[in-house]
């Protein structure tokens, strides 16, 4: 199977592009630690809904859907465009989907 391009970045650094596919980048000027929670949380809410899938439990893969979405909030990479916001609402944000997610 070949192999897949490595994802570059958009000129502007606001996208990433992953076999022609456009992807928002996360967040740069969130702190690292915040990053590296928001992105734990997401991989366990990635397995939870594969996990739920194959057992067949809606409230399970509702639930998982809601954390996945709340990471990826934090993060910036879905909702308001990073931006086009502060800093200090990018940060609130961050925090508020840490919360949600603990």
């Amino acid at each position: 199977m070949p192999e897949s391009p490595e994802p570059s970045p958009t000129e502007d650094e606001r996208w990433l592009i992953v076999n022609g596919r456009r992807w928002r980048r996360t967040d740069p000027e969130l702190d690292q630690n915040v990053v590296d929670e928001l992105k734990s949380h997401l991989g366990a809410a990635r397995n939870a809904v594969r996990t739920a899938k194959k057992s067949g439990s809606e409230g399970d893969l509702a639930d998982a859907r809601q954390r996945v979405n709340a990471a990826k909030h934090g993060l910036g990479e879905r909702g308001d465009c990073w931006w086009q916001m502060s800093l200090a609402d990018r940060r609130q944000r961050a925090e508020a989907a840490l919360e949600e997610l603990r």
